[in-house]
Order: structure tokens, then sequence, then C-alpha cells
């Protein structure tokens, strides 16, 4: 079954941000739209560089009213560790997110059993904590967090927007198609 328009189940987790431990929840997800990526683990090689390209994206995201969720299966004291050290994760000013339960790697269907590691997965969430986007994929390949703001601006234009569709390739400003009969077959 998708993940796709169901609401974020339950969970408590405690993440590292600005310099202090704070409790991350379902609840924290609400009032706002939520981007939420998941990485197999802290101190890799791959995950430091899209940690770095989400921070160099943050003020954009914050523009959209969103924050960003950096997930791993590690714990917050892992990632206060690793925010300190690493010089593309210093850079993070959104939570890291400690899973050391597999709570969330579970909930979002991205959690690797045999390695008790997370795969790739970036989860775009509504203010209501419904998710509306979701992009799973095998480890070696890290994303562009360029697409994930396209998409969140996609969710966010059809959110405001009912009726309306965004077409491959939309960007904010583009054009968008109001689904109708008389469109059949003439796209």
């Amino acid at each position: 079954m998708s993940l796709i328009n169901t609401q974020v189940q339950p969970f408590k987790t405690q993440a590292f941000h600005n310099g202090k431990f704070i409790e991350v929840t379902e609840q924290s997800l609400k009032g706002k739209w939520s981007v939420v990526i998941f990485m197999p683990a802290a101190f890799t090689f791959n995950c430091p560089t899209e940690v770095e390209d989400a921070a160099e994206h943050y003020a954009e995201f914050q523009k959209a009213g969103t924050e960003v969720y950096i997930v791993t299966t590690d714990t917050h004291f892992s990632h206060k560790v690793w925010h300190e050290t690493s010089p593309a994760v210093g850079k993070a000013q959104f939570p890291l997110v400690g899973d050391p339960t597999h709570q969330l790697t579970r909930a979002f269907d991205v959690h690797i059993e045999e390695e008790g590691l997370a795969l790739r997965g970036t989860f775009i969430i509504n203010p209501d904590g419904v998710i509306k986007t979701m992009e799973v994929h095998s480890n070696e390949i890290a994303r562009d967090v360029k697409e994930t703001l396209r998409k969140l601006k996609a969710a966010q234009y059809t959110a405001a927007h009912p009726g309306e569709v965004c077409p491959a390739k939309w960007n904010e400003g583009a054009k968008t198609i109001a689904p109708s009969l008389d469109l059949v077959g003439k796209i």
C-alpha cells in the first residue's frame, strides 16, 4: 500500500537542532509543510553531501514555510558529534533526527532490516500531516534537493488551487492544467 495521502503515524524521538536536543513528534510536522529526508547513517560518505545540499537551500525551504528534517537510524547524540565534526553537516540549521528504535524508518517504509539502516527516502508532508510526495531509492544514489523544492512548490500550488494539476517539468510560475473532458486526447 502506498503512503501517499496517508497521515503520518504517531512517533516520538529526539533530534539535535541549533545546539540543543529537542523532541520531535508527528505533531511537530503539523501546521506547516515539512520535508522529511531519510539517510542511511551519520558519518558515511554520501550523506554529508546531501545534508550540505539541503543546508545550502534551507532559506528557500523556510521562505516556502517549510521545515526540513534529516533522519538517520543513529542517536541524537551521534548527530551532535556529526554536526560538530563534519564541515558539510555543520551547515545544517534544521533538526537532525535520531531514529535508533527504527520506528520512523519502519513507519515510512524505508527500513533495511538486514542492515538496521534507512534507504534514501524523501517525503513532503502537508500542514495536516498528510504525505503528498515520496521518493525512495537505493543508497548509492544521492539526491538533488532542487528537485525536492520543485515538488514541494508543486504540492503547495495544487493544495492552494484545487482543480489544477502541475504538468511534467512544472516550475513555480509556469502554466498549469485544469483537467476537463475537453482535454482528453488533445494534449
